[in-house]
């Protein structure tokens, strides 16, 4: 019984020394980061910025491999099926993980089962833009011909359950509107249409639309928050603009797949939030983006939660799955 005992002991050392030196060994080769958006648009942008830092504070090179189109179907599903071993991780927006789950009959991966959560990255305002020269110079303008031709306005998105498109079922469902909805590969090429005048509006990530605004291409009517943003003192909330309950962050988050080692989990979780609280933070920020680290919750009770309050909202606005 005592051979048993110091066996079992013995057995448990060596477990909780490989898996400190797991810890310590990763990453010992590059890291693959997919997302599964094309490249330009705000997650994009995000995972480049991290990809940097962790990098250069980790020693290895972390490789971004953009894998766009079907709503994240194309690229999710390799992050769920990869080797859980920290040499394959994905940056998503909350969409992929969250709203899909309601918007597609059937999904190639569990938004809940098949990933091990990192972290939330950070936290983003979503605007309401208009290109420049479009007739609607304010919300009021833009509700009034919303009402009058119900169908008729276009909004454009990044795909069927990006946070475009949820913003967009959102302001129907809270203003009592009928829009158009139009689905891209990713923001980028949507904002590329909306400033060529191919769409009415997009309720884009701010990151996404901030570098317009400021080159005067778009217009900001509202914002889905629940106070003004520091980057656009001048644009009211949606509530200012007569919507109530019309608020809405498009999160970016960190994940690996199911059953990668917890100290390799750990040892990301800390790169990443040193990340956030560097250098790269003023970055963020000066990009309309708001870092994360503070978030009380774990990125796997965000991502539940986002699930079941998404699915409600798809419901109401009578959406049917694909």
């Amino acid at each position: 019984m005592n051979h048993w005992k110091h066996f079992l002991l013995a057995a448990c050392a060596l477990g909780a020394t490989l898996a400190v030196h797991a810890q310590d060994a990763y990453p010992s080769k590059p890291v693959k980061v997919i997302v599964a958006l094309p490249a330009g648009g705000s997650v994009d942008m995000v995972a480049r910025l991290v990809r940097q830092h962790l990098a250069a504070d980790l020693g290895q090179p972390f490789v971004i491999d953009n894998k766009a189109g079907g709503s994240g179907q194309i690229g999710v599903p390799q992050v769920a099926r990869a080797a859980p071993d920290g040499y394959t991780l994905m940056v998503s927006p909350a969409s992929f993980l969250t709203t899909n789950k309601s918007l597609f009959k059937s999904l190639p991966y569990n938004p809940e089962a098949d990933f091990a959560p990192i972290t939330k990255l950070v936290n983003q305002a979503v605007v309401l833009v208009v290109p420049e020269k479009s007739r609607y110079a304010t919300m009021a303008d833009l509700l009034a011909a919303a009402k009058a031709a119900p169908g008729k306005l276009t909004y454009a998105s990044s795909g069927d359950g990006s946070p475009q498109h949820l913003a967009g079922l959102m302001l129907e469902s809270r203003a009592g509107l009928k829009l158009l909805h139009v689905p891209y590969k990713g923001g980028a090429p949507a904002i590329t249409d909306l400033i060529g005048g191919q769409v009415d509006m997009v309720l884009a990530p701010l990151p996404e639309a901030l570098p317009h605004l400021k080159a005067g291409k778009l217009r900001a009517l509202g914002v889905l928050s629940t106070q003004r943003v520091a980057l656009l003192p001048a644009v009211p909330t949606m509530r200012e603009a007569g919507i109530d309950n019309l608020v809405l962050s498009a999160w970016i988050g960190f994940l690996a797949p199911a059953r990668t080692p917890q100290p390799v989990l750990d040892k990301l979780n800390k790169a990443v939030h040193a990340v956030l609280q560097g250098e790269a933070r003023a970055k963020l920020l000066d990009a309309g983006m708001e870092p994360a680290i503070d978030d009380p919750k774990p990125l796997r009770q965000v991502i539940g939660e986002d699930i079941r309050l998404h699915a409600e909202l798809i419901k109401a606005a009578g959406v049917v799955p694909q």
